[in-house]
């Protein structure tokens, strides 16, 4: 017969605990074999770090002071007043050259390769500006005109018509770009932005040989200027005959020019019934009589 205090083979294996204290003082010894350990029981703290364990490089940042705080600022008020001083001074150079005449101008046109100054919105305005862009619609027309017309020439030169009114052609280019440019764009430009009665008049004169010369063109008779440098009517019948491509090329000059001289005959109207309108040849009229006093005097 198994004796009460035996073990139990079927009881759970008493866990051991790692943690345990494994001295027992002679208190817990003397309790005998019934003794259990304190589960309160912890271990000791670790020792605490040193201060600078993680911080071994310490960077000293150096504040200023209210004095170096103050010199800062005045720095940056010397500095701002003397920038707003130079706005001043470049405002009062820009009115001063604006009362004298003196309009400085950005060079933006053309946008690959600026040489003027052309902006429409900006300098003209709102009421004149269909009508400048009319009119530059015409100077735009003139050099599509000029330069199919070398184009067309060139054609006929290779077709054996020699390389006289190819130079010819090539001259009126390079002369007449420019010369409408400077002689009748440019002084309506002037006279649009400025209400100038002079400039107006200027813009008549030089116009009105712009459309004659147009004219001239797309008839392109034999005399004056060598016939076949010119891609007009006449020379057009004559060169279909023995090559309809160059026809074809000079036929498409004629239909340009033609176009040319209705749009430049609308613009000159247009200008003309603004100028009248505007009291513009009223004032011409005593200031060309005034000039004329004085040069007499």
């Amino acid at each position: 017969m198994a004796n009460r205090y035996d073990k139990n083979p079927f009881d759970e294996e008493e866990e051991v605990n790692p943690f345990a204290n494994k001295s027992r003082p002679t208190s817990q010894a003397s309790a005998g074999p019934f003794y259990m350990p304190n589960p309160t029981a912890r271990m000791s703290p670790l020792p605490h770090e040193p201060a600078g364990f993680y911080n071994d490089h310490t960077v000293d940042i150096p504040l200023g002071n209210s004095q170096d705080t103050k010199n800062i600022e005045r720095e940056l008020k010397a500095k701002e007043a003397e920038l707003n001083r130079r706005e001043k001074e470049l405002k009062r150079r820009e009115d001063a050259a604006a009362r004298a005449g003196i309009v400085l101008e950005e060079k933006n046109f053309p946008p690959f390769f600026p040489i003027i100054h052309h902006d429409i919105p900006k300098d003209i305005p709102v009421h004149l500006q269909r009508l400048q862009y009319m009119a530059f619609a015409s100077f735009l027309g003139i050099i599509t005109c000029l330069f199919w017309n070398i184009i067309s020439v060139t054609a006929a030169w290779i077709k054996g018509e020699g390389v006289g009114i190819w130079l010819l052609a090539v001259i009126y280019f390079l002369a007449g770009v420019p010369g409408a440019f400077l002689l009748w764009y440019r002084p309506l430009y002037n006279a649009m932005r400025t209400d100038s009665a002079l400039k107006f008049g200027w813009f008549f004169l030089c116009y009105v040989v712009h459309i004659l010369f147009c004219i001239y063109a797309a008839v392109a008779p034999t005399f004056i200027f060598k016939g076949k440098s010119l891609t007009g009517i006449l020379p057009a019948i004559d060169l279909v005959g023995n090559s309809v491509v160059v026809g074809i090329f000079y036929f498409i000059g004629f239909g340009f020019f033609c176009i040319e001289v209705l749009v430049s005959i609308y613009v000159i109207q247009q200008v003309y019934m603004y100028f009248r309108g505007s009291g513009k040849e009223a004032e011409m009229k005593r200031q060309a009589a005034s000039g004329a006093l004085r040069a007499a005097f």
